[in-house]
């Protein structure tokens, strides 16, 4: 029994040495990563965040970091990865040290804003308005809970107004477009139902004076038989008067 203690006691201690390793190698990483944030390099400090992170992928301090690194290079979609690591451990972190973590939530919801700023513009410039009030939707929903983490944050408090009169603007455009387009269609709509009643006339007069050169057609004609006819009885009559006018003369 002893032997077996020592020899489960040994691979107990064998863990502890290589937790404790990885949470140094991290520490050592994450440390390395400030030190180039804070002098600006930015991809270098990415890199260091990101050994700290494969050492400890659950690091919720080098996803926080890494986060920041990525969003200060604008790779946002990577970003926001790391941002929402944090978020899903909000709870965690605020039962671990609220003061400390609340502060890094504020500022996570609010760089959140920031990039949904950034692609709502990059939406609205490319034409799809759709997606570009929805990225506001988005913005003004993360600076709000940057706001209720930190309330006397006069920056996101300014994003938040600015985010809200952006998408206000842009739905206030879009219902003015709607309504001119609307307005254009009922021109149009109108303009076509002038043009087929125009339409709809000149083919009834030209049905009309093709209905009235067929009648006047049809009255010539008549007419010209109606001579003919005249002129064949006058012929008829002629001969006959002949012929009797003859027959008289012979008696004589």
């Amino acid at each position: 029994m002893k032997i077996r203690y020592r020899i489960i006691t040994g691979v107990i201690f064998s863990f502890v040495c290589v937790a404790a390793f990885g949470q140094k190698a991290e520490r050592q990483r994450i440390r390395e990563g400030n030190k180039l944030y804070n002098a600006e390099k930015f991809t270098e400090s990415e890199i260091a965040y990101r050994k700290g992170v494969d050492v400890n992928p659950r690091s919720i301090e080098g996803a926080y970091d890494l986060g920041n690194a990525l969003y200060r290079q604008q790779k946002f979609p990577e970003a926001v990865q790391q941002y929402q690591l944090v978020i899903g451990q909000k709870e965690r972190l605020l039962e671990e040290d609220k003061q400390k973590n609340t502060n890094r939530l504020a500022q996570v919801y609010h760089n959140l804003g920031n990039i949904g700023m950034c692609n709502a513009v990059a939406h609205r410039n490319a034409g799809d308005i759709e997606n570009s009030n929805k990225e506001y939707t988005k913005s003004i929903e993360a600076y709000k809970q940057s706001l209720r983490m930190n309330p006397a944050d006069d920056e996101t408090r300014y994003n938040l107004a600015l985010a809200q009169k952006m998408l206000q603007n842009q739905q206030n455009q879009d219902q003015q477009q709607d309504q001119q387009q609307q307005q254009q269609e009922q021109q149009e709509q109108q303009q076509q139902q002038q043009d087929d009643q125009k339409e709809q006339k000149t083919q009834d007069e030209a049905q009309s004076n093709e209905q009235m050169s067929q009648d006047n057609a049809k009255q010539m004609l008549d007419a010209f038989l109606q001579d003919e006819k005249d002129t064949q009885e006058k012929v008829r009559k002629a001969q006959e008067k002949k012929q009797e006018q003859r027959r008289s003369d012979k008696q004589w």
